[in-house]
């Protein structure tokens, strides 16, 4: 199947995606914020810059576009066209995500994917990032410097 755009178009057209502050993940920091949880974003000192993190419960949340981080589902299904271009760089894409969270666990961290998919239901990821989180509210800060 062709593309219905020029390849310029296209190309212009996924150069304007962003990698931060997509709306999925400013959904899921609205959703914790109501939930009374305090965090942080983007930390670059971290393997793969997670979206969100807790630094004193020492848990990352990455927030992931189903198409860019090919996620299988009917948003993440790989183009039809040019797919010499996009399979190779999709399945890069996934095994980055991959070393990214291996690197954090293997850190001492608790990570979590939150699909783009996944926001459709609200009340769902509400329950799993709790029961991934804990209660909200204050937590033991590590003031020993091990890896906060």
């Amino acid at each position: 199947m062709a593309d219905n755009r020029s390849q310029e178009s296209r190309s212009a057209l996924m150069a304007r995606i962003g990698s931060k502050h997509t709306v999925p993940e400013l959904t899921v920091r609205r959703l914790l914020h109501g939930l009374g949880y305090r965090f942080r974003l983007h930390r670059r000192d971290l393997p793969g810059k997670p979206d969100i993190v807790l630094p004193g419960r020492r848990k990352a949340i990455f927030v992931h576009g189903c198409f860019w981080h090919a996620h299988g589902c009917k948003i993440g299904q790989p183009p039809k066209s040019r797919p010499d271009f996009w399979l190779p760089k999709l399945a890069r894409n996934r095994a980055r995500d991959l070393a990214n969270v291996e690197s954090l666990q293997a850190a001492g961290w608790d990570v979590d994917v939150v699909w783009q998919c996944e926001i459709k239901d609200l009340g769902a990821l509400k329950q799993r990032l709790h029961s991934f989180l804990g209660p909200p509210g204050k937590f033991p800060i590590d003031l020993t410097g091990s890896g906060c």
